[in-house]
C-alpha cells in the first residue's frame, strides 16, 4: 500500500527516518539512473550500513531480490523483496567534486541553479549534517540501478544499459532506519553530458514477513540476522 511518493531530480538528495515495516520502492524513471543509499540506526547513529558484511555473509558481489542489507552490528536494516533490474552495485561508492568537475565541468548552484553539477559525496554530506554527522560517518553506499562489470585484467566499468526506464527495486525495512538517498552520477559514469536521470521514491506499509519469505530463507546467515533483529526489539 502506497502512502507517500516523491521525485528526486538529477543530482538531488533526500533523507527520512522510517519505522520498521515500511516499504520503499525506488523507480528508475528515465533509465540510466543511479540511486545511492545509506542506512543509519536513528537510536544509535554509530550503527550504519555495512557493505562488506552484506556481501560476504550472502556470498555475493551483486545485490538483488532475496538479499538483506546488514548493519555493522549484525542486524538487518532492510530486505530486497523485489527487483526487476537484475542486480546492483555496492562497491564503487560516490562521485566526488573534483571528479565531476574534470568530467563535466565545475558548476555550482549559486551560478547555475538547477543546471549545476552535484556530486555524490557532497550530496551525502549535506544530508548527514542534518543529523550531526559528517565525512567520518560516511559508509560505503549502495548504488541502485548501476551494474559494474570487469574485463580480463580486472578493470571495472559501468555496464551500458544497466537498468531500463521504469525499472524498480522494493525494500522492506526490518529496523527503524535513517535512510539517505541521492541521485548523483555513479563514479564510473562516462557519459558525455552530466547525467540527468530522475529517481522516483514511494513509501508505504509492507506485508508482514511469512515463513517462506525469500529473504529470510536465502541463507543461514540471514536467519541469524533476523534473530538478532528480534532480540533487539524484544519487549518493544
Amino acid at each position: 500500500m502506497q502512502n507517500y511518493a516523491t521525485l528526486l531530480p538529477a543530482g538531488g538528495h533526500w533523507s527520512v527516518e522510517l519505522r520498521r515495516g515500511t516499504q520503499i520502492t525506488l523507480r528508475n524513471l528515465d533509465g540510466g539512473g543511479n540511486a545511492a543509499m545509506l542506512f543509519y540506526n536513528p537510536r544509535n547513529l554509530l550503527e550504519r550500513y555495512n557493505a562488506p558484511d552484506t556481501l560476504k555473509c550472502q556470498h555475493t558481489f551483486k545485490l538483488t531480490q532475496g538479499h538483506c542489507l546488514y548493519s555493522d552490528m549484525g542486524r538487518i536494516f532492510a530486505s530486497v523483496i523485489s527487483d526487476d533490474s537484475g542486480w546492483h552495485d555496492t562497491v564503487c561508492g560516490n562521485s566526488h567534486a573534483a571528479q565531476v568537475a574534470d568530467r563535466w565541468g565545475a558548476r555550482n548552484y549559486q551560478s547555475d541553479r538547477n543546471d549545476w553539477h552535484q556530486n555524490g559525496y557532497d550530496a551525502f554530506l549535506t544530508e548527514l549534517a542534518k543529523y550531526g554527522l559528517g565525512g567520518a560517518d560516511m559508509a560505503a553506499n549502495i548504488n541502485w540501478f548501476s551494474k559494474v562489470v570487469t574485463n580480463v585484467d580486472g578493470d571495472m566499468s559501468l555496464a551500458e544499459h544497466g537498468s531500463a526506464a521504469g525499472s524498480s527495486v522494493r525494500l522492506r525495512l526490518e529496523m527503524d532506519a535513517l535512510v539517505l538517498i541521492h541521485a548523483c552520477p555513479h563514479p564510473l559514469q562516462q557519459a558525455e553530458q552530466y547525467p540527468r536521470h530522475r529517481i522516483g521514491i514511494e513509501l508505504g506499509l509492507s506485508e508482514p514477513m511469512i515463513d517462506d519469505d525469500i529473504c529470510l530463507n536465502h541463507c543461514d546467515e540471514n536467519r541469524r540476522g533476523f534473530t538478532n533483529n528480534a532480540l533487539y526489539y524484544l519487549g518493544s
